[in-house]
């Protein structure tokens, strides 16, 4: 039986009613119902001979690539470089853009519903497409390489930034607003003076938490053609070099914890 308190902290037991049991049962029944149909379609579509003889394709994966050619790393310089640079002007544009569209998006800034909701749109519409797949639509329209690769991120960035900023943009104290406007304020005054000082800390860190994540993900990029250390990935995989592939994995694995670091110590310098 549940429990309640009342406002003196003493317990109040509830029975529940008839009906309340029988959902609570049916719920129970529909998840393991669930969660069994969900197991026989993943079962009836996997190789379970595959799955038996896994630990020992991957112990012998592991051996090919030990010990790394280390001396790879020289060849390895540039494409880092190349996929720190699409991480950094890829967020650095998608905040660009992403800064406007999420005042147009939060409901106390936006000049008109209809607004809000093209705003909104182009906010989903970033955040329903995965920045591999920006990749290889750019990589169709643009051809291989950088240039691509920071749209992607770009384009991925937007609806991140601008969801998590409209939110902090909703959330502000209306206080300063009111008082700003109370003098006679204009729009424009309003929003530098009373909106912007309340979400400039929120933004920062909104921003150089989404450089993180573009570092990690600028890394695979490559994959598709879209320039960085992944196309030295992709080469190594296709030509069976394993000690090669070690070398990038190590090399990617630094990088995410500069970058890691970089951003923990930024973010807590701004906020």
């Amino acid at each position: 039986m549940p429990v309640s308190t009342t406002p003196q902290g003493l317990p109040v037991w509830r029975r529940r009613t008839t009906r309340a049991q029988w959902l609570q049962y049916l719920a129970w029944l529909a998840g393991v119902s669930l969660f069994l149909l969900c197991w026989k379609m993943i079962s009836d579509n996997t190789m379970w001979v595959f799955v038996e003889d896994a630990g020992r394709q991957g112990a012998d994966l592991i051996s090919r690539m030990t010990p790394p050619e280390w001396s790879y790393a020289n060849v390895l310089w540039k494409p880092m470089w190349d996929t720190i640079n699409i991480a950094t002007l890829g967020t650095a544009l998608g905040i660009m853009m992403a800064f406007p569209v999420a005042f147009l998006a939060a409901r106390n800034t936006t000049p008109h519903p209809l607004v809000r909701s093209l705003a909104l749109m182009v906010i989903v519409s970033s955040r329903s497409i995965n920045s591999l797949i920006w990749a290889m639509l750019l990589v169709t329209i643009l051809g291989p390489g950088v240039l691509a690769g920071i749209i992607a991120i770009a384009l991925r960035s937007i609806g991140f930034v601008g969801k998590l900023l409209y939110e902090a943009i909703e959330e502000i104290h209306p206080t300063p607003v009111e008082a700003i406007s109370a003098t006679g304020a204009s729009r424009l005054q309003v929003m530098n003076y009373g909106v912007l000082p309340q979400v400039m800390p929120a933004f920062a860190g909104i921003s150089v938490y989404r450089w993180d994540i573009n570092i990690r993900e600028s890394t695979v990029l490559g994959l598709v053609g879209a320039g960085g250390i992944g196309l030295q990935l992709n080469a190594s995989i296709n030509s069976l070099a394993w000690d090669q592939v070690s070398v990038i994995f190590i090399m990617i694995f630094a990088t995410v914890l500069v970058s890691e670091w970089i951003s923990a110590r930024v973010r807590h310098a701004i906020i």
